[in-house]
C-alpha cells in the first residue's frame, strides 16, 4: 500500500477546526479523523465534566499507544489523511509521533475563543483552551527540526480560498475547490460529541463567520484572557 501523507491539525477548542476538517474531508483523496485522543484525555483528567463524557469514553480507546498505533499510524486507502486534534488532548502524553506527521497549528483570538467556550463550560482553565499547549507543542516541533505551519482562523474566514490554497501549497498537496463548500449536517466521521459542540458547522455549507464571534466577553475570565493572550501573540509570530 502506498504510504499515506498524514496531516495533523493541532487546535484549541471553539475554533474553526471542525470546518477545516469538513473542508479537507470534502476532497475525494482525503480521509479525516476526528479528535482521536479525546477519550484518552478524559481518562487522564477524571475531574473534568465535559458534555457527553461517558459517551466519549465508550466510543474510543483510552489507551494512548493503541490510538497512536492503530489510528495515527494506521493504514488508509486514500493518499492523504487529515487528523483533527486538540492541543490539550496531548497534555502529558508522548509527543514523539509529531516527528512523523506534518503538523498544522490553528489559532484563534483568545477573546473570541474563551467567550465561545464559556457557553459550554463556564469556568475554563488555561489547559481547557489549549493555547499554552499549542505553544509548547510548537516548540517541540521546532526542536524536532520541522518548520511549523501556523494559521489564524480569522484570516481563513476573511479569505478562505486564498488561505486554503496557501495552506495546501505549504503542505505540498494540490488545492481542491471542493474545500470551499460542503453539505449541511453531520458527517459520518464526527465524534459522538458532535451534538454538543458542532451545531454551527452542521448548519453551515461553507466558510462563513458566525455571529457567535461577536458575543460579549465574560468579565470573570479577564485574568485567563490576559494569560492566554501572551501565548497567542507568541504563536502569531509564526503565521505567514
Amino acid at each position: 500500500m502506498k504510504k499515506t501523507h498524514k496531516i495533523h491539525l493541532i487546535s484549541g477548542p471553539r475554533n474553526i477546526s471542525t470546518a477545516l476538517m469538513y473542508a479537507f474531508g470534502n476532497r475525494e483523496d482525503m480521509a479525516i479523523v476526528d479528535e482521536p485522543f479525546y477519550a484518552y484525555y478524559l481518562a487522564q483528567h477524571p475531574q473534568l465534566d465535559h458534555p457527553g463524557k461517558e459517551e466519549v469514553l465508550a466510543s474510543q480507546s483510552t489507551d494512548y499507544n493503541v490510538v497512536k498505533e492503530n489510528i495515527i499510524f494506521g493504514d488508509y486507502p486514500q493518499p492523504y489523511v487529515f487528523f483533527k486534534n486538540m492541543a490539550h488532548h496531548l497534555d502529558g502524553a508522548d509527543w514523539s509521533f509529531l516527528k512523523e506527521v506534518q503538523n498544522v497549528f490553528l489559532i484563534r483570538s483568545p477573546r473570541q475563543l474563551i467567550a465561545s467556550f464559556a457557553q459550554v463550560i463556564a469556568e475554563p482553565s488555561l489547559l481547557d483552551i489549549g493555547l499554552k499547549l499549542e505553544y509548547d507543542l510548537l516548540q517541540y516541533v521546532l526542536n524536532s527540526g520541522q518548520t511549523p505551519i501556523v494559521i489564524d482562523s480569522n484570516e481563513v474566514l476573511a479569505n478562505p480560498e486564498g488561505q486554503l490554497n496557501a495552506l495546501c501549497e505549504r503542505l505540498g498537496i494540490p488545492f481542491d475547490t471542493a474545500m470551499l463548500r460542503w453539505a449541511a449536517g453531520p458527517r459520518a466521521e464526527d465524534g459522538v460529541w458532535a451534538k454538543y459542540w458542532y451545531a454551527n458547522v452542521h448548519r453551515s455549507t461553507g466558510w462563513k463567520k458566525q455571529k457567535t464571534s461577536e458575543r460579549e466577553f465574560p468579565s470573570h475570565l479577564t485574568a485567563l484572557l490576559k494569560e492566554a493572550q501572551e501565548y497567542y501573540e507568541k504563536l502569531r509570530e509564526w503565521v505567514v
